[in-house]
């Protein structure tokens, strides 16, 4: 599978610096202002009340900052902050070991957590309730069952599927925060701050092309900024200009509006392909070699937002906007 330069996935070898671009505070948390809004207030009357702050939801598309929100949660708590996610869960007995080492009011980040185990999901509803295990021990006539009581904790789960999520799950968290994508103004400002960290001079220009062109999302906007760094630092540029700038996203095949040569294949698969559409997800996964469950977290959010693609009853279908822009005819039929 090609590599994709603005793929959700983070690489081992970007984690160490990713890790120092993530503010630790809400106060250098840049968008996301009524979710910022909210937590400042709870976070506070938490505090005030000597209490482990209610547990927190976040959900939306990747990228967009869940974990540093998380991290933030705990920092601005005053708390320790263990991390984990739903699949790394595998066994009730996995769960009962990470909850019975919190200490009181410790935030629990649990990410993709549409992924744990059902098994797993029923031994947290009395977790995240009341603050106990209840862990069966054994099987048949000599099974027992042991409670384990918990310090009070917080619990922030993060998921790009928020309808995946069960409904008893879903309605033990107390805050629910969707976090939307950035607008070009909040992303320059990510990416100037970010290219202050790298001791990296880049023009307002620059910084603003970066911006329009990373689909909304903070981590795209790093990686291509990390990348551009790379070709103006080789072509000895003190300063990273708008022209290197231009040229290096073309490079990359990241055309004006964000799309990559991924958005493009399957975008011209449906119009010329199926004609437009009407066509299942499973079709598009398999023509363009991708999985179904990729395209739905990863491609279609930023191209839904963008008016490029329509989800129906009967399937995708691309959109009018999606045809001017790649300079295709539409069948009128």
């Amino acid at each position: 599978m090609d590599e994709r330069i603005v793929s959700s996935e983070e690489h081992e070898e970007d984690m160490g610096v990713e890790l120092s671009l993530r503010p630790t505070t809400l106060s250098q948390y840049i968008g996301q202002h009524k979710a910022k809004e909210n937590l400042a207030i709870f976070i506070e009357a938490a505090k005030m009340r000597g209490e482990a702050l209610d547990h927190v939801l976040l959900y939306g598309p990747p990228g967009l900052g869940k974990t540093t929100l998380a991290a933030i949660i705990a920092n601005e708590m005053d708390v320790n902050f263990r991390s984990t996610s739903g699949p790394a869960i595998e066994r009730a007995g996995d769960l009962a070991a990470i909850l019975s080492s919190l200490e009181p009011g410790d935030v629990l980040f649990i990410d993709e957590v549409h992924r744990l185990p059902r098994v797993v999901e029923e031994v947290l509803y009395p977790a995240m309730e009341d603050f106990f295990l209840d862990i069966v021990i054994g099987s048949g006539p000599s099974a027992r069952s042991v409670k384990i009581d918990l310090p009070p904790f917080t619990l922030v789960g993060a998921t790009t599927r928020a309808g995946l999520l069960s409904a008893p799950l879903r309605d033990r968290f107390g805050v629910l925060s969707r976090l939307e994508f950035y607008n070009p103004e909040e992303l320059c400002d990510i990416i100037e701050r970010t290219a202050l960290i790298f001791n990296t001079s880049i023009t307002n220009e620059a910084a603003n092309e970066i911006s329009r062109r990373a689909r909304g999302t903070p981590r795209i906007a790093n990686r291509l900024l990390k990348r551009v760094r790379d070709i103006a630092q080789v072509r000895g540029e003190v300063k990273i200009s708008l022209g290197t700038t231009m040229e290096a996203l073309d490079m990359l095949q990241v055309d004006d509006v964000g799309l990559d040569h991924i958005d493009h294949k399957l975008m011209i698969e449906i119009m010329n392909n199926f004609k437009g559409g009407p066509v299942g997800l499973d079709t598009i996964a398999a023509t363009i070699g991708e999985e179904s469950q990729t395209i739905e977290d990863v491609y279609e959010p930023y191209l839904l937002q963008i008016g490029f693609l329509q989800r129906t009853s009967r399937g995708r279908v691309a959109t009018a906007k999606a045809y001017e822009h790649f300079g295709l005819a539409m069948d009128k039929s």
